[in-house]
């Protein structure tokens, strides 16, 4: 999928990848300069899972952080190369699946995906995975769709229904016109959290902005995201071994007003 669309999407989508200097969050772009989700990455390794044309990875390496970009996309690695090289900075480019990550246990310190491979990898290898990569107290964010995405979504429509349009209970795998993705309710999220030895530390689920247009939605998608979350931004922490991540406290997810 990704050989045939890249192109057309880095033209549709470049302004708003590179907005907040390519540091911008989901369908919304909202900079991470207001979420603050990252912490300080100077001198620290960094994993971006589905890099693509390697905004985020460009970004991080700036700010003195040493980055390794791990896409399976050929057409989005070569992306990613001409990007970097353009950019001047350094980051290892990595062909791989995310859900067999080719480095070695508690190597980086921080793990990120924007949209991509936890939404094209199966998050029960791919989960995994990050918490084996990951050095104790390593951090682990990633934008994905929302379970209420994914449950009023009608793919042979192109829309967000107001309605429920497939079963909550069960999700895991979606088959859409285009892709396979991957999709789990928020109860298997926190087990799989669990047991990969991850804490949730943060839940964010952004309403959409009334002022300002998506470009990965529709105007009638964007209004329905302004009563429903069309998107999950996670942040997780790596526990110490033989710690339980038992939630001791309840999740709160936090509703973000719409980016400004």
């Amino acid at each position: 999928m990704w050989g045939r669309t890249a192109a057309a999407y880095e033209a549709r989508h470049r302004r708003s990848l590179r907005s907040g200097g390519g540091k911008a969050w989901g369908l919304f772009r909202i900079p991470e300069s207001r979420l603050k989700l990252l912490g300080r990455v100077r001198g620290r390794r960094v994993l971006e899972l589905g890099c693509g044309a390697a905004d985020w990875s460009i970004a991080l390496a700036r700010e003195g952080a040493r980055v390794v970009g791990l896409d399976f996309s050929a057409e989005r690695l070569r992306q990613a190369r001409r990007a970097t090289e353009e950019a001047g900075v350094a980051v290892e480019l990595v062909a791989a699946n995310a859900e067999s990550i080719p480095y070695p246990d508690g190597f980086f310190d921080l793990v990120l995906s924007d949209y991509g491979a936890t939404t094209f990898a199966d998050p029960r290898r791919t989960v995994a995975e990050v918490g084996r990569v990951l050095r104790t107290e390593g951090v682990f964010v990633f934008a994905h769709a929302s379970p209420f995405r994914s449950v009023a979504e009608d793919f042979r429509a192109d829309r967000f229904q107001p309605r429920l349009v497939r079963d909550y209970f069960g999700l895991r795998v979606l088959r859409t016109p285009q892709s396979v993705e991957f999709q789990l309710p928020y109860g298997e999220w926190i087990r799989l959290f669990k047991s990969s030895g991850l804490r949730v530390d943060r839940l964010i689920e952004p309403q959409a902005p009334r002022s300002r247009q998506s470009t990965y939605l529709s105007s009638q998608d964007q209004r329905w995201a302004r009563h429903w979350p069309v998107e999950s931004i996670w942040r997780l922490v790596k526990l110490p071994s033989g710690v339980s991540s038992s939630i001791d406290r309840p999740i709160e997810p936090r509703r973000l007003g719409p980016a400004r």
